[in-house]
């Protein structure tokens, strides 16, 4: 029987089937698409020669990262791919800090970068499916620091560079850094900032032996204040910056910002608008009400997932990527953080 428009009933329920088909297909090619990477942001690998050549400098906190798994022996490594791959975790991004090469001594620090970075590149060349890395950079010597990141992302093909959250007794806002600024912001490019272990120089940290568990999160706080105070990601929109740890406490100081700035020092955009310019790393210690309020916060696609390995390893691996499918966040957002954000920053999408 036709339906008056010279196609029969078996016509149309065909091209209904085509249809459906067609709109399985689609859904299916969509799902492919859209599926990401998952990559960790936020992980780190040490030898003993580098932390032997850092405490040479004068840096007498490498114990922090001896004996910890992150080495390049084959039983550690064997540990670290057997937790990504239970976790669909596909890269990890490496990261030198809170060993970072800033030494006063210019030659020291060029000496340090040099070798992170020759030690970093070991690692991609051998597991380049495995590893990217960031680039050491020996500042507060801006130039020589620009000459190591030419090396880093042109011959050795990092996808970023990283400091500490305090260059020595340098803030990360100080003017002198503009020109490494520029170079981040013309090549389009990513700054991680880790936390460098110095509990803010408060006599009320590490004396009481508070470097790691609240030193460094407040250490994420006042540098991401010193960024937006300084207005560093207006000045530089193109440079990619990604702070430590959730942001420290500024989830939970969100409000507070807006509304004290407004007195204490007016500025040209709201501090949570300029927070917003930026990402963090999801490193929580899975814990919930933690991500929940970066999210509320910053929003979803400000986060990339991140585990702080090897202080998470093992059991605190697994939980460092779980916890974000299990803290009550729309599917959509745990699936930004998960599989999508970290790819789209860093350019590997």
């Amino acid at each position: 029987m036709g339906c008056g428009c010279g196609f029969t009933r078996r016509d149309v329920l065909r091209a209904g089937s085509l249809a459906a088909a067609g709109l399985l297909t689609g859904a299916r090619f969509g799902a492919q698409t859209k599926k990401g990477m998952r990559i960790d942001i936020h992980a780190h690998l040490w030898t003993d020669d580098y932390l032997d050549l850092c405490q040479s400098y004068g840096n007498m906190d490498t114990g922090t990262q001896r004996n910890k798994g992150a080495g390049m022996g084959q039983a550690e490594m064997d540990k670290r791919f057997a937790l990504m791959e239970a976790n669909g975790v596909e890269m990890q991004i490496l990261d030198i800090c809170p060993q970072a090469p800033h030494f006063d001594n210019k030659e020291h620090a060029v000496n340090a970068a040099r070798k992170a970075n020759d030690l970093y590149a070991e690692a991609v060349s051998r597991w380049p499916k495995k590893f990217k890395a960031f680039a050491a950079v020996p500042l507060p010597h801006v130039d020589e620091a620009l000459k190591e990141l030419e090396r880093a992302l042109d011959q050795l093909k990092f996808v970023g560079a990283t400091i500490e959250t305090f260059v020595g007794n340098r803030s990360v806002a100080d003017p002198a850094f503009a020109p490494f600024y520029e170079e981040l912001n013309r090549r389009a490019t990513v700054l991680y900032i880790h936390p460098s272990g110095n509990g803010l120089d408060s006599p009320f940290v590490i004396p009481f032996n508070l470097r790691w568990i609240v030193g460094a999160p407040m250490e994420d706080t006042v540098s991401v204040m010193h960024l937006i105070e300084a207005g560093i990601p207006q000045k530089y929109p193109k440079m990619k910056i990604v702070n430590s740890h959730l942001g420290g406490m500024i989830p939970m100081v969100f409000q507070r910002m807006d509304n004290i700035s407004k007195w204490e020092h007016p500025l040209p955009e709201l501090p949570t608008i300029t927070a917003k310019r930026m990402w963090y790393c999801s490193v929580g210690h899975g814990h919930p009400p933690a991500l929940r309020a970066a999210v509320d916060s910053m929003g979803a696609d400000r986060i990339c997932l991140g585990s702080d390995y090897p202080y998470e390893g093992g059991e605190l691996y697994n939980h460092a990527i779980q916890y974000i499918s299990e803290s009550g966040l729309k599917p959509g957002d745990a699936e930004k953080i998960l599989d999508l954000n970290a790819a789209h920053v860093l350019g590997l999408a």
